[in-house]
């Protein structure tokens, strides 16, 4: 049987995407998806192999769209403005994508090269950022995984509703970047 005419992966991940967007990864099931795409279930085993693979293509989408929203942010940045750009794109897209963001956390094949590119990626580019600051080799990753756990848990407390206080959350989350910037600035520094 060969794939209907004008549906490829790309459109697939879109559609999942907006799926699980909408329900969470959880809710994502194949027969949803295609109904979704207005065709049989059997039409997408022509595209991929089954709701595991599927949410391991959804991973690395995800990824991808994160890295590009990133990218898209820091171009013409440097510095603190970078760092402060880069944090607003990763939780922002986290905000505008809560399934996909979720989906990037839960590949079911972690060792998977293109799961492990994507991911390098997003590291990779915040490394570059953070290159003003004059951080190498094991510093630099410290860092960088010190700023992923700030943003990942901002990012997850906030989709949760665990932020109840009537406060503005762009305030808070800019003092939070603040204070990870003010804490390079002073270990540089030294």
């Amino acid at each position: 049987m060969s794939p209907r005419m004008g549906l490829d992966l790309p459109t697939i991940l879109q559609k999942a995407g907006e799926i699980v967007d909408e329900k969470g990864l959880d809710h994502l099931s194949l027969g949803e998806l295609a109904r979704r795409l207005q065709i049989r279930t059997p039409s997408l085993y022509n595209h991929i192999e089954g709701l595991e693979a599927l949410r391991q293509k959804l991973a690395i989408h995800g990824l991808h769209n994160l890295h590009e929203r990133m990218v898209y942010a820091a171009v013409g940045r440097s510095g603190d403005e970078a760092v402060r750009a880069l944090s607003e794109a990763y939780v922002s897209f986290a905000r505008n994508h809560p399934g996909l963001y979720d989906a990037t956390f839960r590949a079911p094949e972690t060792d998977d090269p293109e799961l492990q590119q994507a991911q390098h990626k997003v590291v990779e580019l915040v490394v570059q950022v953070l290159q003003v600051y004059g951080l190498k080799d094991e510093a630099a990753l410290h860092t960088v995984r010190g700023f992923r756990s700030i943003l990942h848990g901002f990012a997850s407390i906030e989709l949760a509703g665990g932020f109840g206080l009537p406060l503005d959350l762009d305030k808070s989350f800019l003092l939070l970047i603040d204070t990870f910037l003010a804490g390079i600035h002073s270990g540089t520094s030294n």
